[in-house]
């Protein structure tokens, strides 16, 4: 089993796409790659830690590949939008995948290279080490108990 995290806007919609995908073993929404290893929905909301709100899955390799993963991750967001997605806006939307390993590095860029010649050059997404990693869980449960 594997781990990879994606960026790419509000992420409770992605994260809602990615659960049904067959080899996704398990889904969690976080926030990833600021300056803290702990944060709150109300501190990212400001726009000042540097964090990304993020999707982490969990997922069976032999079942789907992270390319795969990949490919989907750009079907489900506007990659060319620089730090939103509409109607979204801040760097905390923004498009970003966080590797864990070299090989994800590779593959993500390799991916990301082709897909830009798609979109003629306008990709937005960063590619950058998983840091700060921070699962919203305080922000998830506000959001079960108002949706009961």
């Amino acid at each position: 089993m594997q781990k990879c995290t994606l960026a790419l806007g509000c992420f409770w919609k992605p994260e809602e796409n990615f659960k049904n995908k067959l080899g996704i073993m398990e889904t969690e929404v976080g926030y990833a790659g600021g300056q803290s290893s702990k944060v709150s929905y109300e501190e990212v909301c400001k726009g000042n830690t540097g964090h990304a709100e993020v999707v982490r899955l969990s997922f069976d390799e032999k079942k789907i590949s992270y390319k795969k993963i990949l490919d989907l991750f750009f079907k489900m967001h506007d990659p060319t939008q620089k730090d939103m997605q509409f109607p979204d806006v801040g760097t905390q939307y923004r498009s970003e995948i966080f590797y864990e390993t070299d090989e994800q590095k590779q593959q993500a860029e390799e991916v990301l290279n082709e897909k830009n010649k798609d979109y003629e050059g306008k990709i937005q997404t960063n590619i950058s080490r998983i840091k700060n990693y921070c699962k919203a869980e305080e922000y998830h449960q506000k959001y079960i108990e108002k949706n009961r």
